[in-house]
């Protein structure tokens, strides 16, 4: 028991290590090529400086680490096992009694912990980091000069008039998407240095041909005694059905802990929250995910250096993270069109992947 106890820390020690320096290396990729970018949208802009577009290059670090994570596992179980293999020490412990079972065991357990991390605490903290820089491209690299959020209160959307320096908000209680059709709905005018000017009151409003059409609409002014009512009345926009569709928090900016009460929020208010359930249900199959990256990392990369074509298994494993990367995203893909399951769509790549790891690693080693 005390020889299996030391093996398993020093397998888990091993793999901690090199999983991290994995994550290292390719963050470090990543940030050079977003900066580079970030460098060239900051080049076409007067106000933006270096030390900023480098700050929202690391802001941004934790969105695609979330891409990241399962390359890591895999490289990292991949290289620990060709180090254990090529220094002739899983050979050692076998002879000693030991079975390929026991060496995954403290591989698996790190890969499951830090699936368990990644989504409790690193998924939080990366998409308050990835809201922060967000607001930093809407403000200093993007043209974005409307803004829409959904809260319990329903939908609220800001809209500038720059040639009148005038804004407007704009609140719904529900929306039906089929026809952008508002239900009760308010609308705020307010002018140069945030004077109120007027209220509209309305049962339904809808978006068409560049306009917010208003009907039974009653206006209220600070200057009138009686409220106005008005059978129809139309706002200008330069908003389109695409872009206010676009417009709200993506997957990404909304923590794990709060995917729930937004998708709830969401669907009261009328708008189609499969893409956010599919986006929670994926991060809930991560650590299963992670485990099956181990097993499919332990299939190619345990083999006897003797073994001829060790290096086409190794370019095999590659390649086949890659595939369940890419099958991810199709699956994924396919649920957000409702063509299958939200179930079916985050959590096939994971589970196809396990049964896939188990089956070769049973094949390997009792077959």
């Amino acid at each position: 028991m005390i020889v299996f106890s030391t093996l398993n820390r020093y397998i888990a020690k091993n793999y901690l290590v090199n999983m991290l320096l994995m994550l290292l290396v390719l963050f470090g990729i990543i940030y050079l090529f977003d900066t580079v970018e970030l460098l060239r949208r900051a080049g076409k802009k007067d106000d933006v400086p270096l030390g900023l577009v480098l700050q929202m290059g690391l802001l941004k670090l934790p969105e695609v680490g979330q891409m990241l994570f399962p390359f890591a596992i895999l490289f990292g179980a991949m290289f620990t096992f060709w180090q254990l293999t090529r220094r002739q020490e899983l050979i050692v412990a076998r002879a000693a009694g030991f079975s390929v079972w026991q060496f995954l065991t403290p591989v698996i357990g790190v890969a499951l912990l830090v699936g368990v991390l990644n989504v409790t605490v690193v998924n939080p903290l990366g998409a308050a980091l990835l809201s922060r820089f967000e607001t930093l491209e809407n403000q200093y690299l993007s043209e974005r000069k409307n803004y829409v959020t959904l809260l319990k209160e329903g939908l609220w959307l800001r809209q500038i008039e720059e040639e009148r320096e005038s804004y407007v908000i704009l609140h719904a209680d529900r929306i039906n998407l089929s026809a952008w059709e508002l239900s009760d709905v308010m609308v705020l005018f307010f002018g140069d240095g945030d004077m109120f000017l007027r209220r509209i009151d309305a049962e339904k409003a809808r978006l068409a041909d560049g306009m917010w059409q208003f009907e039974q609409a009653v206006s209220n002014r600070p200057d009138q005694r009686q409220p106005e009512v008005l059978p129809l009345v139309a706002l200008p926009t330069e908003l389109t059905a695409e872009e206010l569709e676009e417009s709200f928090a993506s997957p990404e900016t909304l923590s794990f802990w709060a995917l729930p009460g937004f998708i709830k929020t969401m669907e009261n208010t009328g708008f189609d929250a499969t893409p956010l359930k599919i986006h929670f249900h994926t991060l809930l199959a991560e650590p299963l995910l992670f485990i099956a990256m181990v097993l499919l990392a332990a299939a190619v990369s345990m083999r006897p250096p003797r073994f001829s074509g060790t290096m086409m298994l190794i370019a095999t494993g590659v390649v086949t993270g890659f595939v369940i990367f890419f099958l991810s995203s199709f699956l994924q893909a396919l649920g957000a069109s409702h063509q299958i399951p939200v179930f079916l769509a985050a959590w096939s790549p994971a589970m196809i992947s396990l049964l896939l790891g188990f089956a070769v690693m049973l094949s390997l080693e009792d077959g």
